[in-house]
């Protein structure tokens, strides 16, 4: 097995993988008995008149023995002696492999999930998009799946883990397309994603394990040492536990106050906030590809933006990019507007929509407490502020590009009609933001329009408020064990967490906390 790194081939090269390997390694074609497909991306620079091409990572099958090629498989050990069943709490990215992990290694997890299964929840949003009534447990934040079933089901990510190929065969097999296991950018589409996260479900219940639904843990309580020895379910069921993994995403407000009563060890952490823009997504599609951007071979075009405000000392960036999407309604708390932004497999809305984000921190939040819980007071506040500019019906306030640029809020006439469910009101989103965000954006906004020609035209509208970016808080934890530093047998998981911030690094790190948990265990008790 040969691996070929830098395979390229021409927009309109219409040559076999087969064929383009044999020309690369000067050899004759019927010499290559098969080609593997690892990695797939575009390459729509067009440096110095380049022309668009396909970047391709392969591995070819000559019949001669080379050390290139498979990675080995993710072991998980069976082990036996545990007196109490692992409790997993939440259901999305981080909770839904924590528990395989667990099942595979015949732990047989309790899993208990605040929001309901994923047709349930999502009867419940898309009630809350027709009629505005919100469920506070079942929404586009908490249900089976997480907040990225409501998403592009992006499976982008900055790690570099031999795990990731594990996530990706896992969700192929419960039915995701077989091209995220060699596509640059993989998404699976929110459409597609509720199917595979009922399938990975029921691998679960076949295995073992059990889920609760509409079954949110209220409270916890612990022996003198600190260590988790029960739960509390919906307020009064009592569960008893020793070890309880905790995947419950960045908008468990609750969970977090909750933890905080207790002691837990917590520090505040630093987030984004800011809001949704959105285009023709043919207006993205000829920036990135040129006279190009119909090709057949062309999938709907993204972009990634960044922006540094040495004025201000932070950052601004494009976030959760959705071509062919639309903009969702995202609060799980009563009286609060919150956007984000979803697509289906097809991405064929005709229209892109991305988060325009400024990083803040502890400056930020210290006119809402010093404690750890400022930051979820710092959002609480801007979601209020959003939904009383929005008209206190959960509208969300919309303001063109042109108008946010010059201070003021009076044009009607947008490029692209807002796509938000509820509906929109003209207003001044200075008055939904923190002003040092305000300006920073502001200036973004000038640089990003000489990067993308027209990106800020006057009519472009934008969207607010986007404030549920990463949890505003982490949960501390012992780098060996991952243990709660404070709590023994207590796991802070995924973005809820704040060790994630994504559907892949949330997967990878519920399997990691869940190894550790095997791993102390399997060195104490039989390995059978």
């Amino acid at each position: 097995m040969i691996r070929i790194n830098n395979l390229t081939a021409a927009l309109d090269d219409a040559r076999s993988l087969e064929e383009l390997a044999a020309a690369h390694l000067k050899i004759d074609v019927k010499k290559i008995r098969g080609v593997k497909l690892i990695r797939q991306a575009i390459d729509a620079r067009r440096y110095r008149g380049a022309e668009i091409k396909f970047n391709y990572v392969v591995d070819v099958d000559t019949g001669k023995k080379s050390p290139a090629a498979e990675k080995n498989p993710l072991v998980i050990p069976k082990i036996s002696g545990i007196k109490k069943n692992p409790v997993v709490v939440g259901f999305g990215p981080a909770g839904i492999f924590t528990a395989l992990v667990l099942a595979e290694a015949g732990l047989a997890p309790i899993i208990y999930e605040r929001g309901g299964n994923i047709d349930d929840r999502t009867a419940a949003v898309e009630k809350f998009f027709r009629a505005g009534l919100l469920d506070e447990n079942s929404n586009v934040q908490f249900g089976e799946g997480g907040a990225g079933t409501f998403s592009d089901g992006k499976l982008t990510t900055r790690l570099n883990d031999d795990l990731i190929d594990y996530v990706l065969k896992i969700f192929v097999e419960a039915g995701a397309p077989r091209d995220i296991l060699y596509l640059q950018k993989p998404h699976i589409g929110t459409d597609k994603l509720r199917d595979v996260v009922k399938n990975i479900r029921q691998k679960i219940l076949n295995l073992g394990g059990k889920i609760f639904f509409n079954a949110q843990v209220t409270d916890l309580e612990f022996d003198s040492h600190g260590k988790i020895s029960a739960a509390i379910i919906n307020g009064s069921e009592k569960i008893s536990a020793d070890t309880i993994f905790f995947c419950v995403g960045h908008s468990a407000r609750d969970t977090y106050e909750m933890l905080n009563r207790h002691g837990t060890a917590m520090e505040i952490k630093s987030f984004a906030v800011g809001v949704r823009i959105e285009h023709p997504q043919e207006f993205i599609d000829r920036a990135q590809y040129g006279e190009d951007f119909l090709h057949p071979k062309l999938p709907a075009a993204d972009y990634m933006l960044t922006f540094k405000d040495l004025k201000r000392s932070r950052g601004a960036y494009s976030f959760c990019m959705c071509p062919g999407g639309q903009v969702v309604a995202a609060t799980s708390e009563n009286n609060r507007v919150v956007t984000n932004g979803m697509s289906n497999f097809s991405r064929n809305s005709g229209v892109a929509n991305s988060a325009l984000l400024v990083t803040v921190d502890a400056r930020n939040f210290k006119n809402f407490g010093n404690d750890v819980l400022s930051g979820i007071r710092f959002q609480r506040h801007f979601e209020s502020c959003a939904f009383e500019n929005g008209g206190k019906n959960y509208r969300a306030p919309v303001q063109t590009v042109g108008d946010f640029l010059n201070d003021r809020a009076e044009s009607k006439n947008f490029l692209v009609s807002p796509t938000y469910p509820l509906g929109f009101k003209i207003s001044d989103l200075r008055r939904c933001l923190p002003a040092e965000v305000a300006a920073t954006l502001k200036d973004a906004l000038i640089f990003w329009d000489g990067k993308i020609k027209n990106f800020a035209a006057d009519d472009v509208p934008i969207t607010g408020v986007e404030t549920r970016t990463s949890a505003p808080c982490r949960i501390l934890r012992d780098k060996i064990t991952r243990q709660s530093v404070s709590n023994a047998g207590l796991y802070p998981i995924g973005e809820g967490a704040g060790y994630a911030g994504g559907i892949m690094s949330s997967a990878i790190d519920g399997i990691k906390s869940a190894q550790a948990f095997i791993q102390t265990n399997s060195t104490e008790r039989e390995i059978c």
